[in-house]
């Protein structure tokens, strides 16, 4: 129960209804009409609240509820909600029973039923408006942004309602008041509709901890007395306030309260906390809220913290961050994708690898745990550009290569995180699991499957090969200088090893003892003859034939049997999970995936799908996701609670613990 979604209590709660809604029903006489909606809210709540309760019945105190109607109310979207005892403390808001009933008889339009009207009417002077069995709850003058970032002087306890969401509420165990309000619709986009008041947002918005450690090859483990060092992994893109503000018309469906970085910071960070992941892996971590706030946090959280901001003019990057009474750092990487002068690699993202070491609890006596390679980044978003993410994920593949390999040529275990913009069985997500990829002729916006531009007439194609030889990584996603074999006696260098000194200093001069021929010895031949000259001077041996033909083939491969932690489907809903909710549409983008070992096929088997099996690192729990439609009734992402407009993934995982 305790690993359950939690119910983020808060000490100040915005009132979540537009500011038209909140005026319709306390509004000062501003001479606006009331909606038809709000006339029938106001209507059914005097009939169920006030309007049934004799005038001469006394009710405890802690069972009231206190309505204060001033002339001067703020806009509705600034409204707070605190208790009923902070209320009396509160200079600002005054009693005034005479103004209470101009008021209310000012907003009261015809069609309202003439008794209602009368039992406010018959209410003395001083005593206040109480509706019996309901939670105490008032609206005061807001606070100002200082205060609301430190939670000064307001103390809410949220039982089982959410006034942020359900703007406001009467409801308690024994009487549901129902206040369904219209929510503001996207436009173009699927509309989002409020939560129920009867349903309270912590129960749909509930992630269960899936425990997989019952799993036969977990147990088999247990039987056999091999211990294991276990952790957990958060990868978690927090959106970036640098990004709302430039993208406010993706967020319409959002109170603007609730966008705000000092309403965000502490949801974010006591989601983090609550979970308490070992190793953290963070997407669109904004550089100033990094140095400012998130490190200092972190740090004091136990972390030791690594930061790479997007290269150019971008203010995001990515965060990796370990506990070091968990893990010592062995070796650190940063990568940057672009590189001056190529087109498949022309954009700002970047990521990180790292190779940690598991630092083993006293008394286990002589034993050993693997290094564990971890590696984060957020791959571009553009959905037409999938040449632009294929090769920024074989650049990582490439450094996770090198830094998880081991001297005998295996590898460490391996968990990468990240936005990689791509959705499930896409080709970029199938190179990444099964480790194969024919990429020629493939139209560029089906490497990521985001969106289906088939229908427009022209669309950019991958042509073989995808980057140049000059980028140094070979289609197994490996560095040249790390994957060419180590030969004894003479050597023998290919053409793309030779075609690197062609314009070198030395290549360009003329020796002064050569005979000048013009056209063949020129002291400045031109381009194409230098590349002719290389290429007839190279030996036609029969393995540097074989590399190109493969190079030009239009395959990329890498072999670190990565799959992912999670199925991306919900069988007990029937729905796909999702990740993220950009416009009211549900996708996952957002992967963490591990090392595993391969099921080999049997004899005459075809798969189009690799099959795994947990090897040295296994796969223990993880917190379930959701689907789009239970997100959809959470007014989408990001939320009152949920202050980001992605879902976080959590695993737990085992490293077996080897005797030295």
């Amino acid at each position: 129960m305790t690993d359950a979604f939690f119910t983020c209590r808060k000490n100040v709660l915005l009132a979540k209804s537009p500011s038209t809604q909140i005026e319709g029903v306390f509004a000062a006489a501003r001479g606006r009409s009331v909606p038809e909606e709000q006339e029938a809210l106001l209507q059914q709540w005097l009939e169920e609240g006030a309007g049934n309760l004799p005038s001469s019945e006394s009710v405890p105190a802690v069972q009231k509820v206190s309505v204060t109607l001033t002339s001067d109310w703020l806009e509705g979207s600034e409204l707070l909600m605190t208790s009923l005892s902070d209320l009396n403390l509160s200079p600002e808001v005054t009693r005034c029973a005479d103004q209470q009933l101009s008021e209310l008889n000012t907003l009261a339009s015809k069609e309202l039923q003439d008794h209602a009207v009368a039992e406010l009417a018959r209410l003395p002077a001083e005593e206040t408006v109480t509706a019996a069995g309901s939670a105490p709850w008032a609206a005061v003058v807001p606070q100002t942004d200082q205060q609301i970032a430190g939670s000064a002087g307001i103390n809410v306890e949220v039982l089982n309602d959410d006034p942020a969401v359900l703007a406001w509420s009467l409801a308690c165990d024994a009487e549901v008041v129902p206040t369904v309000l219209p929510a503001q619709p996207i436009q173009e986009a699927v509309p989002f509709y409020p939560v129920p008041a009867e349903v309270p947002y912590h129960e749909i918005l509930w992630r269960d901890w899936e425990d997989l450690s019952v799993q036969p090859c977990v147990l088999e483990q247990v039987s056999k007395n091999i211990p294991l060092f276990e952790f957990r992994v958060m990868s978690y893109n927090i959106l970036a306030q640098d990004l709302v503000e430039q993208g406010l018309d993706l967020y319409v469906h959002c109170h603007p309260d609730i966008l705000n970085w000092n309403y965000r910071l502490p949801n974010l960070l006591q989601e983090i906390q609550h979970w308490d992941p070992d190793v953290l892996c963070l997407q669109e971590v904004q550089e100033n809220h990094y140095w400012e706030q998130l490190e200092p946090t972190f740090k004091e959280m136990g972390f030791a913290c690594f930061y790479k901001r997007r290269t150019g003019t971008k203010t995001d990057g990515c965060a990796v961050c370990y506990k070091h009474s968990r893990f010592q750092l062995i070796s650190l990487s940063p990568i940057e994708y672009f590189r001056p002068g190529l087109d498949v690699l022309n954009r700002d993202n970047v990521g990180l690898v790292l190779l940690l070491q598991p630092v083993l609890p006293e008394g286990l006596g002589l034993k050993a745990v693997s290094p564990l390679c971890v590696a984060n980044t957020h791959v571009l978003f553009n959905p037409r550009r999938g040449d632009i993410k294929l090769a920024q994920v074989a650049l990582l593949l490439a450094e996770i290569d090198k830094i998880a390999r081991t001297t005998e040529g295996s590898y460490y275990p391996v968990i990468l995180c990240g936005d990689l913009n791509s959705v499930p069985d896409s080709p970029l997500y199938k190179f990444i699991r099964n480790g194969e990829l024919s990429y020629h002729g493939m139209p560029a916006w089906k490497v990521s499957g985001q969106e289906d531009f088939s229908q427009q007439l022209y669309s950019r194609k991958l042509l073989a090969p995808l980057w140049p030889s000059s980028l140094g990584v070979t289609d197994k996603c490996q560095y040249v200088t790390l994957c060419q074999p180590k030969k004894l006696g003479r050597r023998e260098y290919s053409r793309d090893f030779l075609l690197q000194f062609r314009f070198c200093d030395v290549a360009c001069e003329r020796p002064p003892q050569l005979v000048l021929l013009e056209g063949v010895t020129d002291a400045k031949p031109v381009a194409s003859a230098r590349e002719h000259s290389a290429v007839t001077a190279v030996p036609k041996r029969h393995h540097s034939l074989s590399f190109l033909g493969k190079w030009c083939s239009g395959v990329i491969q890498h072999g670190l049997n990565l799959t992912s932690v999670y199925s991306h489907f919900l069988p007990q809903r029937g729905r796909p999970e999702v990740t993220t909710m950009p416009m009211g549409l549900g996708a996952t983008v957002d992967y963490i995936f591990y090392s595993a070992e391969p099921v080999e096929n049997k004899a005459g088997e075809c798969r189009s799908r690799r099959l795994y099996k947990d090897g040295a690192l296994k796969l223990l729990g993880r917190l379930s996701l959701l689907s789009e439609d239970v997100l959809l009734m959470a007014n989408g992402l990001p939320n009152s609670f949920c202050s980001s407009d992605h879902l976080c993934l959590l695993a737990s995982f085992g490293l077996e613990i080897s005797s030295l």
